[in-house]
């Protein structure tokens, strides 16, 4: 099962300030049901590169699933970021760019929470879809904290004060600007969550300040299943190729039995048997009882013909993420997941390889 990308119309550009663009996108008639999307989910795109061929690049949705516009992502530059500044120097109407359909897990479970959304730089990407859809689909009061060097930083300014204006008994917007107030410190962040103890809180933003945020979450004791960060990391494989060579390799290495105990890479012991495997995805539930405990669960359950949730397939973000409720698996590469979200037992199933006899997980 080649991973299947579509070849997406550039129908919009828009110059959100001197460093940010939105590109929008128009949604392929011959499988618009692939693109039905939560808010929060990002795009996989591939960026033409003369030294790789593509960049593949996650970048967040900055648009609504509910208000039958088109797909929009809005991307910054970054300092010696290749793909994020040709996409802001080259891409025009007109123009087409490969991508995956829309993933990721940085979403409200419900949209009639009251929602703490806090961004920073263009991390408020999908912030902004986030409150554009809670605000059209949803009864929850919203609160943004936004924090920006400087005016001349802030994405979205406008759409902000007419959201905010057209709904000021749901959407409080704040702005924080470094070069008025400074870098917001752990104390005021936190005398600013006071009142919102009950709210759920979503987060991203630069490294330093979702972590400054989530220090300042736990501090004041917000459940995890209630705090929520996005995380990216550059993707150092291509999820665009075609990976039935990865496949047989797998295969080929899984049919290599010398008699000897089966190790892994590590040198560590793997289950000799099958294993009883059960997952609840997207309100299902799939039961199997011969999952080799050599083959990642990702590409297993694709062998079985279960759609999982997946982009990069190299273990650097979070699109395929589940959570265990029974027995044990490890990662064979991971890149985005900390101790917080392992003790929270959310595991990548594109990296995931049973270590018990029966692993029950969840995907929601």
């Amino acid at each position: 099962m080649d991973i299947e990308s579509f070849l997406l119309n550039v129908v919009d550009v828009v110059d959100e300030t001197a460093d940010a663009r939105s590109i929008s996108f128009e949604i392929p008639a011959e499988a618009p049901e692939k693109f039905v999307y939560k808010p929060g989910q990002f795009l996989t795109v591939a960026v033409p590169s003369d030294q790789t061929g593509i960049a593949a690049r996650c970048y967040s949705l900055s648009s609504s699933p509910h208000d039958g516009g088109p797909l929009t992502v809005t991307v910054k530059r970054t300092v010696d970021g290749y793909a994020s500044n040709w996409i802001c120097d080259n891409l025009k109407v007109g123009d087409t760019l490969r991508v995956l359909p829309p993933s990721g897990i940085f979403s409200p479970a419900s949209l009639d929470a009251d929602l703490l959304l806090f961004a920073g730089g263009s991390g408020v990407t999908p912030i902004m879809s986030i409150t554009r859809t809670a605000l059209d689909q949803g009864t929850g009061k919203i609160v943004v904290f936004y924090a920006n060097r400087d005016e001349k930083s802030v994405i979205f300014a406008d759409e902000f004060t007419r959201l905010a204006a057209e709904n000021p008994e749901r959407l409080q917007v704040v702005h924080w600007l470094e070069s008025v107030q400074g870098i917001p410190s752990p104390e005021q962040v936190k005398a600013f969550v006071m009142p919102y103890l009950d709210y759920n809180a979503f987060c991203c933003g630069p490294a330093p300040y979702m972590k400054m945020v989530t220090t300042v979450l736990r501090e004041l004791e917000f459940p995890r299943e209630r705090r929520h960060q996005e995380k990216f990391v550059s993707l150092g494989g291509n999820p665009f190729g075609d990976i039935e060579e990865l496949r047989l390799a797998a295969s080929e290495i899984a049919d290599n039995d010398d008699g000897n105990e089966p190790e892994d890479a590590a040198g560590e012991p793997t289950l000799a048997g099958p294993v009883k495997l059960e997952v609840e995805l997207d309100g299902e539930d799939h039961t199997f009882d011969d999952w080799d405990p050599k083959v990642k669960l990702l590409d297993f359950l694709e062998s079985k013909g279960v759609k999982a949730p997946y982009s990069c397939r190299e273990g650097e973000c979070s699109a395929c993420a589940i959570r265990l409720l029974e027995g044990d698996v490890r990662m064979l590469h991971n890149d985005v997941l900390d101790s917080e979200d392992l003790d929270d037992g959310i595991r990548l199933g594109c990296q995931s390889v049973p270590l018990t006899d029966t692993v029950r997980v969840t995907y929601s």
